[in-house]
C-alpha cells in the first residue's frame, strides 16, 4: 500500500468516525427529547395550537321592590396579545394604532413571558369601531385577539347611586389583600354600595371554551366548552320612582333622606345629596373628570345617610322626654316658666326663642320645642340614665345596614368623656345633650330607625335594603302605652297644632315629627356675617299617618338652617308623593286643622 493509499484511507476512517459520532449525538438529542423532555414539549406543542377563552359570567340584575330593573349587564372589550405569538418588530404598529406608548406595550408582555399562552391585557374600553378597526388589521398584528368581559350600565344614573354603588377593577391594595386572592385582577367585581356587599352572590362563575386555531391564530375547530352560571339576581326595598322623587325633592341641598316601611324596617328611599353617575367608574373617566369629583367640596362619594354624623338637635328631646316620663322625673302637667335662659355659675345656656315661652308642659314643650324645659329635664335625669334610654333607641351603635363604613354615633356618658377627653362630666354638658347637643351624634339613619320606633309602636328594627327579608327586631323600647301616646301627641302637634314649629309639613295626610337645629358653632355672636359652612344643620324626623302609619323618615340639610324651614318641607313632599303611590289621596285626606285640645286626644 503506498503511502497516498495509506493516507487515503486514514482521511476516510476519520470521517465515518465523524459521521458515526454525529449520529450518536443526534440519538442522544433525541432521546432527550422524546423521552427525558417529550411530556415537556407535548405540553407545549398543544398549548400551541390550543387556546382558552375566558366566557365572562352574567352579572345577576338589581331590581327594585316592584321589578324594575336597576341596572343592566353590557359587554366591555379590551386588546389583548398572546405572548407567545408577540413580534417584537411590530411594537411600534401596535403602539400606534392601539395609541399606547411602546414602553407600556413592551413592559407587559415581558412581565408575562412564564405565562406565554395567556392573553395580556393591552387597552381597556375599546369601543366597536376600534373593534372593526383592529379586526381588520388583525394579519398585520401578530397575537392580537380582542377579548369581552361583563360591565354594568347603571340604568337610572345618578339615581339610588349611594345604595347600588359601582364596579371597577381590582385595586392596587386588593390585590394585595388575601381575601381577592381567588379573584383575576383584571375583572370587575363590585366596589361600592349593593354591588360591593353582595359581590359574590352577583358575580356568578366564568365559562371556559378551549378551541384549535391554526399557525395564523385563526379557530379551526372548538375542542370542549364549559358555560358560564350567572350571577343571583337580587330585589332591593327601595322604590326607584319613590326614590327619584325624593332626590327632586332635595334640588341642589346637600344633606340626606332615609325612609322607612314601620312595620318591618325595609328602607323605602335613601337618599344622599350630591350625588354621583357610577356609569363613569365603570366605562372609565377622563382625568378631568375624576378631578371634577374629587375636587367637589361638597364631596359627592361620600353617602351622607351612614358616614356623617352630626348633632341631632331637637329631634333628640324625643328621647329626653321618654325617659323623663319613664323615670317619673317630669308629668304631662308638670310646667317650667321659661324666660329664653337658664344660668348655670357664670354660663347662660339660652332657648331659641328669645324672651322664653312662658309657662309650659311637656306638650307644649316638644311642641314649640323649648329649651329651657328639657334641659330641667335633662338636670333631673343626669348623663347616664339619659344616655342609657338613647342606646335603647338603637342611637351611639352601627344599625348593621348592608352598606360599608356605616359610623356608629355618639352617645356620650360620664365614662366616655373620661376616656375620650380626659375631663369630668359637668351639667353643662348635660344641658347641652338634653337638647341634642354637644357631644351627641346620629346618623340620618340612626334618626330614622328612632322615629320608626314611634311608628310601629315600639319595635326597633334592624333597617335592610332587601325587599321582603324576615324583619330583625334588634329590640323593643320599654315604654309605658301612656309615655308612648303622651310623647306621640307631641309630635302630632309639631306639625298639626297652634305654634308648632314643623307647621310647613302640614298636608292632608296626617303627619306627626319633629323639627331639629343643630349648631354647627355654639358662640355665633362674635360672628357678624356667617358663612354657610358654619350655619346650623337643618333636621325633620316624621311619620305618617299617624292613625295607622306607612312611612317613617329622617331628613337632614346640611347648613340649611331652621328644620321646620328647610327639612320639614321635603318631608312633606315626600310623605305625599309616598302615599299617592300607595293609596289615593282621598283615603287618608285630613282637610281639618286639629285645634291643640284634639292634638291631646289624638294619640289615645
Amino acid at each position: 500500500m503506498t503511502s497516498s493509499q495509506k493516507n487515503d484511507s486514514e482521511k476516510f476512517g476519520f470521517i465515518g468516525y465523524l459521521i458515526i459520532a454525529i449520529f450518536i449525538l443526534l440519538a442522544l438529542r433525541l432521546w432527550q427529547l422524546q423521552i427525558l423532555q417529550g411530556k415537556e414539549y407535548r405540553r407545549l406543542s398543544e398549548a400551541n395550537r390550543l387556546r382558552i377563552v375566558n366566557i365572562p359570567a352574567p352579572r345577576g340584575i338589581i331590581f327594585d321592590r316592584n321589578e324594575i330593573p336597576l341596572v343592566k349587564n353590557s359587554p366591555y372589550f379590551f386588546a389583548s396579545v398572546i405572548p407567545d405569538e408577540f413580534d417584537e418588530t411590530k411594537t411600534h404598529l401596535f403602539s400606534k394604532i392601539l395609541n399606547i406608548p411602546e414602553e407600556e406595550i413592551l413592559e407587559k408582555v415581558k412581565k408575562s413571558r412564564n405565562s406565554p399562552f395567556i392573553p395580556v391585557k393591552l387597552k381597556y374600553g375599546i369601543n366597536f369601531n376600534e373593534i372593526a378597526f383592529l379586526e381588520a388589521r388583525k394579519s398585520d398584528l401578530p397575537g392580537l385577539i380582542i377579548e369581552v368581559e361583563i360591565s354594568r350600565n347603571y340604568i337610572h344614573n345618578d339615581s339610588a347611586s349611594h345604595i347600588i354603588g359601582y364596579l371597577g377593577r381590582l385595586t392596587p391594595t386588593q390585590i394585595k389583600d388575601p381575601a381577592y386572592k381567588d379573584i383575576p385582577a383584571d375583572i370587575f367585581i363590585g366596589q361600592w354600595g349593593v354591588e360591593k356587599m353582595f359581590d359574590n352572590k352577583l358575580r356568578g362563575s366564568p365559562g371556559k371554551r378551549i378551541i384549535e386555531v391554526n399557525a395564523l391564530g385563526k379557530e379551526i375547530r372548538l375542542l370542549q366548552e364549559t358555560s358560564p352560571v350567572k350571577g343571583e339576581d337580587i330585589t332591593l326595598s327601595i322604590d326607584i320612582n319613590f326614590q327619584k322623587a325624593a332626590e327632586k325633592a332635595f334640588g341642589e341641598k346637600v344633606g340626606a333622606l332615609v325612609a322607612l316601611k314601620p312595620d318591618t324596617g325595609e328602607i323605602l328611599s335613601l337618599v344622599s345629596n350630591p350625588r354621583f353617575d357610577p356609569n363613569l367608574f365603570t366605562k372609565g373617566m377622563t382625568s378631568e373628570q375624576w378631578l371634577a369629583i374629587s375636587n367637589d367640596k361638597r364631596n359627592p362619594l361620600l353617602n351622607r345617610t351612614i358616614q356623617s354624623q352630626y348633632p341631632p338637635g331637637s329631634i333628640f328631646k324625643i328621647v329626653t322626654a321618654v325617659a323623663g316620663l319613664e323615670e317619673r322625673l317630669i308629668s304631662p302637667d308638670l310646667k317650667i316658666d321659661c324666660r329664653g335662659e337658664i344660668k348655670y355659675g357664670s354660663q347662660k345656656f339660652g332657648c331659641w326663642k328669645n324672651g322664653g315661652h312662658g309657662n309650659v308642659n311637656l306638650h307644649r314643650a316638644i311642641v314649640e320645642s323649648c329649651d329651657v324645659y328639657f334641659y330641667e329635664v335633662g338636670r333631673r335625669l343626669g348623663i347616664d340614665r339619659l344616655a342609657s334610654y338613647a342606646k335603647n333607641f338603637g342611637l351611639g351603635e352601627k344599625t348593621g345596614i348592608e352598606l360599608a363604613k356605616e359610623k356608629s354615633g355618639v352617645i356620650p356618658d360620664t365614662q366616655w368623656k373620661l376616656k375620650n377627653k380626659k375631663q369630668s362630666w359637668y351639667l353643662g354638658d348635660t344641658f347641652n345633650a338634653a337638647i341634642g347637643q354637644g357631644y351627641v351624634a346620629l346618623t340620618p339613619l340612626q334618626a330614622a330607625t328612632m322615629i320608626n320606633t314611634f311608628a310601629n309602636g315600639g319595635i326597633l328594627y334592624k333597617p335592610t335594603l332587601i325587599k321582603d327579608v324576615q324583619p330583625i327586631a334588634l329590640g323593643k323600647i320599654n315604654m309605658d302605652k301612656e309615655t308612648f301616646n303622651i310623647v306621640k301627641s307631641g309630635l302630632f302637634g309639631v306639625v298639626n297644632g297652634p305654634g308648632g314649629t314643623g307647621a310647613s309639613a302640614r298636608s292632608y295626610y296626617k303627619i306627626a315629627g319633629k323639627t331639629g337645629t343643630a349648631q354647627v358653632i355654639a358662640n355665633r355672636s362674635r360672628l357678624k356675617y356667617l358663612p354657610e359652612k358654619y350655619q346650623d344643620h337643618a333636621w325633620f324626623v316624621a311619620f305618617a299617618p299617624v292613625e295607622k302609619p306607612e312611612i317613617s323618615l329622617s331628613v337632614l340639610v346640611e347648613h340649611g338652617g331652621h328644620g321646620g324651614g328647610a327639612a320639614a318641607p321635603i318631608a312633606k313632599t315626600v310623605i305625599e308623593e309616598y302615599m299617592r303611590i300607595i293609596h289615593p289621596p282621598s283615603v287618608t285626606k285630613n282637610e281639618e286643622i286639629i285645634s291643640g285640645e284634639e292634638n291631646s286626644q289624638i294619640a289615645q
